[in-house]
């Protein structure tokens, strides 16, 4: 693993705006669902979802830069670059207009290109996602990022699995624990800090109410970074949204709770 330099939570200066090529597939048929990955994974971070999915819509996912089997780009990129390679994905799967989900910093990515490109935009869905953090929540999230800077990503990993998933998936679930955590770690670790780096910097607040489109926020009850306290403020500010809070879970809904997360995104887009 490469040598990870301390940047005070300050992250380089963006290289000029162009999209990259990111890999994508699509499955099933009806309307399209453009899913969003979040932090550190890929396209297979809807495997649960998808059997229950491709029989109503036709799904695309595609893996963010630097993820999975999608280039890295040039240098140091922001929420923008990722708003491009979206709109790139669009282009290349020939879809006019779309539903889009996404978990996490993927649940920031559909926001903005909702706000870039509205006529594109059937539904969001914003999964496990923050917005108007306190300056107490700030801090606690660059804290991460600079414990990871200073010691390591390996090395912070294992403090975050019991944030992510609940104690009894982790004990029931080992496996899918640790499959987790080794493909964050095989994620180029430059590329895994710059995305961490946009989904701590990332304040949809000023801008949430612009969004017109139906949305449906979801979190688990217990996700100490996209908690319900943030995800109502996220739904209140949005004019036409949904507040769904799954209980007891935490962050990982895509891989504990995969099947609840597809059955509410079509409940959903079913009553618009």
């Amino acid at each position: 693993m490469k040598e990870i330099k301390v940047t005070s939570g300050q992250p380089s200066k963006p290289a000029k705006l162009a999209s990259v090529s990111c890999a994508w597939s699509q499955a099933g048929s009806g309307e399209p669902l453009l899913l969003i990955h979040g932090i550190g994974a890929a396209r297979n971070a809807w495997a649960k979802l998808m059997p229950i999915l491709t029989p109503r819509f036709t799904v695309i996912t595609y893996d963010l830069r630097g993820h999975g089997a999608s280039p890295a780009g040039d240098g140091v990129f922001d929420l923008d670059h990722l708003v491009l390679d979206l709109e790139a994905v669009r282009v290349a799967a020939g879809i006019n207009a779309m539903h889009i989900a996404g978990h996490s910093l993927g649940g920031m990515i559909g926001p903005a290109y909702a706000r870039a490109y509205p006529e594109r935009v059937l539904s969001l869905g914003l999964l496990s996602t923050a917005a108007f953090r306190t300056q107490q929540d700030s801090q606690n999230v660059w804290a991460v990022v600079k414990a990871m800077e200073e010691k390591g990503i390996p090395q912070v990993l294992e403090t975050l699995s019991d944030r992510w998933f609940t104690d009894a998936f982790i004990k029931a679930h080992s496996d899918v624990v640790n499959a987790r955590l080794k493909q964050v770690i095989a994620t180029d670790p430059d590329i895994f800090l710059n995305v961490f780096r946009i989904y701590a910097g990332t304040e949809m607040a000023p801008w949430l109410a612009e969004i017109a489109v139906p949305s449906l926020v979801l979190t688990g009850e217990k996700d100490g970074g996209c908690n319900p306290r943030l995800n109502q403020q996220i739904a209140t500010a949005m004019p036409h949204s949904e507040l769904v809070i799954l209980p007891e879970l935490k962050h990982s809904l895509l891989l504990e709770a995969g099947d609840t997360v597809a059955d509410h995104i079509i409940q959903f887009i079913d009553h618009l």
